[in-house]
């Protein structure tokens, strides 16, 4: 539509992309939640111990690592919308196949090629956000990413709790003759199906389509967002941020050809990126069933307990949405920082306090178990205002468009490389050295992103894409 007035913007078709985009944001979050459910079918169907679940649960942060990274790069030859239509494919096959699976290595597979579509969605469905809104809601909308992570993990966490409790427990048999930890997969091909198909309806990333040569294409998707008069007013912005150094992007763009050394603004990306997985919050992701049940929580209280969990969390984006456009980026970031090495800090000295009783049994005594499932919500919130929405949003909008393509590779691989690391070691650390020294070193890293944030990390609130200093 060209007949906006002068500075409006066309919400409702922003608004409309944003929900599409998001739906990877949900298939993310699905997709990470579901296996918190079923690790006792998994390991009752495959015969599996405390290493074999580590790495079947494992297996999808390959997938993802090298999703994120080939996902920045195949962004800037096929597009970001393009990208995501690959996503949601890859999400469709791994439901079907991580349900059907009849061996531990079909599992690993089904998981690794989720993993790629979770890769690829995590990093460029924040980034096309970033590259379609205005500047002065890009912070809140791109956020929004982070809601329907945290809605999808909760939708795996609810989906998990009912088809358990309809079956009696997840390794019953539900329908079809199949246990329920195995529908708990196959639930997720409907939401894939649903992201595919809502792709159709929305434009590329004009940004992506200057930068490919097509800047009547871009100028027809901005006119529909912006009008006309901003839409040649932003083409041309697009155009002279590119004039300066435009080429095929490439890795090598990331290092500084007047110094020969990689970029600050890499650096500073790899951290948010690694940071977010160092404070520990995908143990609570994947493994919060299992990890309550070792203090002695019920399968079903320990599932309940993650719903809990996920809706809190949800709460915590929400906060976010009123303020990140606001008080900015890096205020938030700080704050998350800052509690969650209290509430880590609060949990780890609960899980100190642990007994064992008779037949191996382990409890909290007195409150402390309260006091621990207290304290880790209170993390989650921490956490869900701050680096969960606001490492992608800062990686979606910080490396100028040149390199964002390649910035968003390594950054978003470290990202996954870190998550590999946290949770495979999850399951070994348990048993040795135990929580209580698993949960500190999670506190040890959230104070030290304190630190990293206040000496790296700029302020983007308010800059436009054209704007990005790298």
């Amino acid at each position: 539509m060209n007949d906006l007035a002068p500075g409006a913007v066309n919400m409702r078709l922003i608004g409309a992309i944003v929900a599409v985009a998001t739906i990877g944001g949900f298939m993310f979050g699905y997709d990470s939640g579901v296996i918190n459910g079923t690790q006792k079918g998994l390991e009752a169907a495959f015969e599996l111990g405390k290493v074999g679940i580590g790495v079947n649960v494992g297996a999808i942060l390959v997938g993802s690592s090298i999703g994120a990274f080939g996902a920045g790069r195949l962004a800037d030859q096929i597009g970001r919308r393009g990208v995501m239509k690959l996503a949601a494919v890859l999400f469709l096959a791994s439901a079907i196949l991580a349900g059907a699976a009849s061996s531990s290595l079909i599992f690993i597979i089904a998981r690794v090629i989720g993993g790629l579509g979770v890769g690829a969605a995590s990093v460029i469905s924040p980034v096309y956000i970033s590259e379609v809104v205005p500047a002065h809601v890009r912070g809140r909308l791109s956020s929004v990413q982070q809601v329907m992570i945290i809605t999808g993990l909760t939708g795996a966490f609810i989906v998990n709790y009912i088809l358990a409790h309809v079956a009696g427990e997840s390794t019953a048999i539900l329908w079809a003759g199949q246990p329920a930890w195995r529908w708990m997969f196959w639930l997720q091909a409907l939401p894939a199906a649903i992201y595919f198909l809502a792709l159709m309806g929305i434009p590329e990333s004009p940004r992506y389509l200057v930068a490919k040569g097509d800047e009547s294409g871009a100028h027809a998707v901005l006119t529909r967002l912006l009008g006309a008069a901003s839409a040649t007013r932003t083409v041309a912005e697009i155009r002279q941020s590119l004039a300066a150094d435009h080429h095929r992007p490439k890795l090598s763009d990331l290092i500084d050809r007047a110094t020969g050394r990689i970029r600050p603004i890499v650096w500073t990306g790899i951290g948010l990126a690694v940071f977010q997985q160092l404070v520990g919050i995908n143990v609570v992701f994947y493994y919060g069933a299992t990890l309550w049940q070792a203090v002695g929580f019920s399968e079903s209280y320990a599932l309940q307990t993650n719903i809990i969990s996920g809706v809190v969390s949800i709460a915590g984006c929400l906060a976010t949405l009123l303020l990140v456009d606001r008080i900015g980026r890096k205020p938030l970031l700080l704050t998350g920082s800052a509690g969650m090495a209290v509430t880590l800090g609060i949990v780890a000295w609960a899980f100190s306090t642990a007994v064992h009783g008779a037949g191996g049994a382990v409890s909290l005594p007195g409150n402390n178990g309260v006091i621990a499932l207290l304290a880790a919500n209170a993390y989650v919130v921490f956490f869900n205002m701050s680096w969960g929405p606001i490492m992608w949003v800062m990686l979606g909008e910080m490396f100028p468009n040149q390199i964002r393509g390649s910035g968003l590779a390594v950054s978003g691989f470290a990202q996954w490389i870190a998550n590999a690391a946290i949770s495979v070691s999850f399951p070994a650390l348990v048993v040795s050295p135990g929580l209580a020294v698993t949960y500190s070193f999670y506190a040890a890293a959230a104070a030290v992103s304190f630190f990293f944030v206040r000496a790296m990390v700029n302020e983007t609130k308010g800059v436009t894409l054209e704007q990005m200093q790298g």
